[in-house]
């Protein structure tokens, strides 16, 4: 006991201590400090923003102003998160050409790289949507009897039962969901652009607009058929009703008033 004792009071026993913390620490560091990957993401993610303030000051600031902060011709991006970017920037509407009731779908002005850009930039704005990852929107393993409920239920009223679209009021519109992508459907659903409504997580979970989305790509496949003949737009019993109202009655009417005027003739001879 007493030369261990003598050895706890050595000279170099705090130097001893004091190396092995050292050592304990830079371990620990090493262990969890961010690896060279993670830097390089870092990185990246700080070029693009860069990157995209310069796109972001030359295409999109004289509307929406200095900053995202908005203006008369433009509303704020502050908040608005990188997924609004990469919906509207990526399916055109964004640069928009001239005011409007509604911005239409149309080419892409950016690429890709550009896009990713001015997203990370207004997501550095403010916290808001990220661009989702394909696990989140790819409909494969997806229950596509489920989606056309929730989509008939949260999505029929404006877009058609088939997503075919229809008008709104004062000049606005629901668009056409035919052709448009997996990614830029969820986005839509998940940050509510124009007129549309926001279906958030809290709202709507990944799962429930992957059914969605797996909906709207089965029926404007081109895979399926319709038992009746014509799809008529595919607004159901309105539109078969009218038709054989505008075309049944207009038959007969002509037929009557052919039958009529032969009468009229005859009576004169």
């Amino acid at each position: 006991m007493k030369k261990l004792s003598v050895r706890r009071r050595h000279p170099l026993a705090a130097v001893v201590v004091l190396l092995l913390a050292l050592a304990a620490t830079g371990g620990l560091y090493a262990a969890f400090a961010p690896t060279d990957k993670a830097q390089a993401d870092e990185t990246a993610q700080s070029l693009d923003i860069e990157e995209g303030k310069k796109l972001y000051e030359v295409g999109c600031a004289s509307c929406h102003g200095g900053g995202g902060q908005g203006t008369s011709d433009g509303p704020s991006l502050v908040g608005v998160g990188a997924a609004a970017v990469d919906f509207q920037v990526g399916t055109g509407r964004m640069p928009a050409q001239q005011p409007g009731a509604q911005v239409p779908r149309k080419k892409a002005i950016y690429n890709d790289a550009e896009i990713k850009a001015l997203a990370a930039y207004v997501a550095s704005l403010g916290a808001g949507p990220a661009i989702p990852t394909e696990s989140q929107y790819s409909p494969q393993g997806a229950d596509i009897a489920r989606g056309g409920d929730l989509f008939r239920n949260n999505c029929a009223q404006c877009h058609n039962f088939t997503g075919e679209g229809g008008a709104l009021t004062y000049g606005k519109y629901a668009p056409n969901l035919e052709g448009v992508s997996e990614k830029h459907i969820y986005e839509a659903m998940q940050t509510g652009p124009q007129n549309m409504p926001s279906f958030g997580d809290g709202i709507m979970p990944d799962q429930e607009k992957k059914d969605i989305i797996a909906y709207i790509k089965t029926v404007n496949s081109g895979e399926t058929e319709d038992p009746g003949g014509l799809s008529l737009g595919s607004l159901g019993p309105v539109t078969e009703g009218l038709f054989a109202w505008i075309f049944g009655l207009g038959s007969l009417i002509a037929v009557a008033i052919w039958v009529a005027a032969h009468t009229a003739k005859a009576k004169k001879s």
